[in-house]
């Protein structure tokens, strides 16, 4: 029994430490952050290509999504730009089953073209690497949606052939096995 305890807490996104890249600071999101969450989340361009996230994004749903997080198996990270401190994105991981991660992310219109995503998403995928070695990363992207398409590509991530479970995604599996520098 102690050692099926053990192993469960270790399967928590819960005590995800946060990380620093270049530019940017990544940790979770916490009840003091829900008003940056619901600015940078309340957009139709954001809302319309996350099939989770309502349209408006509320202050309430702000909250809730940080919430979420407690269970340990959902955690929203914020990426916040470390110069001027503000929140630019957002990557999502999930725990899927036994053998899967999760990853999903969203950026703030005026941060959109400038490699945030790449640095953000890279830089955790090293993170869930080391602290998950034995499970797989994987992502559900629309194949229309070529900015994203084109950015898993670049971080080692290939098409499975399978449809996702939400609609009109595919599943992409991070395939390769060296390590991602942020």
């Amino acid at each position: 029994m102690f050692l099926f305890r053990r192993a469960a807490q270790s399967d928590s996104l819960a005590t995800l430490p946060g990380l620093e890249t270049e530019r940017l600071r990544i940790a979770a999101l916490s009840a003091r952050d829900a008003e940056a969450l619901r600015r940078l989340t309340d957009d139709p361009a954001i809302t319309g290509a996350v099939d989770f996230l309502p349209e408006p994004f509320t202050l309430a749903d702000a909250r809730g999504l940080i919430a979420s997080g407690r269970r340990g198996s959902d955690r929203f990270n914020g990426v916040w730009e470390r110069e001027s401190r503000a929140l630019v994105a957002v990557v999502g991981t999930h725990l899927r089953g036994e053998s899967a991660i999760e990853i999903g992310y969203w950026v703030g219109g005026s941060a959109r073209g400038r490699g945030i995503a790449t640095e953000a998403v890279a830089g955790l995928l090293v993170l869930l690497a080391r602290r998950f070695p034995y499970r797989s990363i994987v992502a559900e992207c629309r194949p229309g949606n070529v900015a994203s398409w084109g950015l898993l590509r670049k971080l080692g991530f290939e098409d499975t052939g399978e449809d996702g479970h939400r609609p009109g995604r595919r599943v992409l599996m991070k395939t390769d096995s060296a390590r991602t520098s942020p």
